[in-house]
């Protein structure tokens, strides 16, 4: 019978043994806007952290405290190595942080803002520096066009 129970707690303990959140290679570069995101995720971890410890019997739910270990070391991490980069605004020019308006071929337009892999969200304009996209279009300018998937947009305007 203890050996039934010792398998059960170990399967248990594997369970809530969550792997670490993946770390990108690039350098963590941020925006304002996503260095004041990153702090209140980092706030969020903590508090998840510190309401998990607080419920007392860890082993009665072992996944809520593992996620919680889990976001803290990715937001502590993340927050750790954050570059707030403000470059300053060149006319017309493609840079991290500011915002790129492009025309398709087909003539659609489409704007987005260059920033930090955590604050990018393509659905929302934001697009990580590190992205085939941003990477075809940083340095250019307005009136320069580049070739993202193998066809041409033309940079409209930057924000």
């Amino acid at each position: 019978m203890a050996v039934a129970f010792t398998k059960e707690e170990d399967y248990e303990s594997q369970a809530a043994d969550l792997p670490d959140r993946p770390i990108s290679s690039h350098p963590n570069l941020v925006t304002a806007s996503g260095l004041a995101a990153l702090e209140a995720e980092l706030a969020a971890a903590r508090a998840a952290y510190q309401a998990a410890q607080a419920q007392g019997d860890v082993s009665a739910d072992r996944t809520a405290m593992a996620r919680a270990t889990r976001d803290l070391r990715y937001w502590s991490a993340r927050r750790s190595t954050a570059q707030l980069t403000e470059p300053a605004p060149e006319a017309g020019k493609v840079q991290f942080g500011r915002t790129v308006e492009i025309e398709r071929e087909e003539g659609r337009r489409q704007a987005f803002r260059i920033v930090g892999e955590d604050e990018a969200d393509p659905a929302r304009g934001t697009i990580f520096y590190a992205s085939p996209l941003a990477k075809a279009l940083l340095g250019k300018s307005v009136g320069d066009t580049a070739e993202v998937n193998g066809a041409e947009v033309e940079i409209i305007a930057v924000r």
